[in-house]
């Protein structure tokens, strides 16, 4: 599932060429991909609206319209939004098209097709999954001490704590797994039992390893590529993730793979406490 380092960076590579564009003609190939809305209202919306820039919020992708609305993808499991040279497309998975100046399209590809794509009327209120976000991990406001109060009195396993899109926004099961070996935490650590220093290691693993995963222009370890088709490259500096029975890239012991809240958990045993 793309996560936040993902969806940054395909924001990252397609608000450039996006900006200015206005939309021709809109294309679903499949309605359900639409939440609450009809394909024929979706292209009466959309048609001849001017693309102001983009955003991001959380793991969702906003593409913000000069009029004030705002379309919201979430790419869920293998949701993929890429621009492309207009024309009669061979991919399968292809499901949803906007016909832009210029003679692109921006194409929506989802194999799995669990995205939904959001259509918010300027000035409407951001709809439940996106209201319920928590503060963004790289912002300004998310600060050690609101970390802490994050976690405070918590007794639950501190991985699905990470992974909880109503406490912080953007963290999925790639990230979780880096950022507790990157702060030495074992993923069944109790939330709420982390002492002094090691909020601090954590607070600290969380802005290092999300910035870092966006320099490298995320992982790509399945479906995921930026909005120009390219895969990311931070699969060759994963620690943990997806590397049972490997070294330890810290200490050389082999890394472990177990199940934590209903998710398949990599951690070095030594290394994590």
């Amino acid at each position: 599932m793309p996560e936040l380092p993902e969806v940054e960076t395909i924001k990252r590579s397609l608000a450039p060429r996006l900006l200015g564009r206005t939309i021709l003609a809109v294309e679903v190939r499949l309605p359900k991909l639409l939440a609450g809305m009809e394909p024929a209202a979706l292209a009466r919306r959309l048609v001849g609206q001017v693309i102001g820039g983009m955003d991001r919020r959380g793991k969702y992708l906003l593409l913000e319209l000069a009029a004030g609305d705002r379309v919201a993808f979430h790419l869920r499991m293998s949701g993929r939004l890429v621009l492309r040279a207009a024309g009669p497309t061979e991919e399968p998975h292809a499901y949803l098209f906007f016909h832009l100046t210029g003679g692109e399209d921006l194409v929506y590809v989802d194999p799995r097709k669990f995205g939904r794509l959001y259509y918010l009327s300027a000035g409407e209120k951001l709809p439940p999954p996106l209201f319920a976000l928590g503060p963004e991990p790289l912002g300004a406001d998310f600060t050690p001490s609101l970390l802490a109060e994050i976690l405070a009195g918590r007794r639950g396993a501190i991985k699905p704590v990470l992974l909880d899109q109503r406490l912080i926004a953007g963290i999925g099961n790639i990230y979780a797994d880096e950022i507790l070996h990157r702060a030495g935490i074992h993923p069944r650590r109790p939330a709420g039992g982390l002492k002094e220093d090691e909020l601090r290691r954590l607070y600290d693993a969380i802005r290092g390893v999300l910035t870092e995963a966006i320099s490298y222009r995320g992982t790509s370890k399945r479906d995921y590529v930026d909005g120009e088709g390219r895969p990311g490259d931070y699969q060759e500096r994963l620690a943990v993730y997806g590397r049972a029975d490997e070294p330890c890239r810290v200490c050389g012991h082999p890394i472990r793979r177990i199940v934590v809240g209903g998710r398949g958990t990599y951690f070095c045993p030594v290394c994590q406490v």
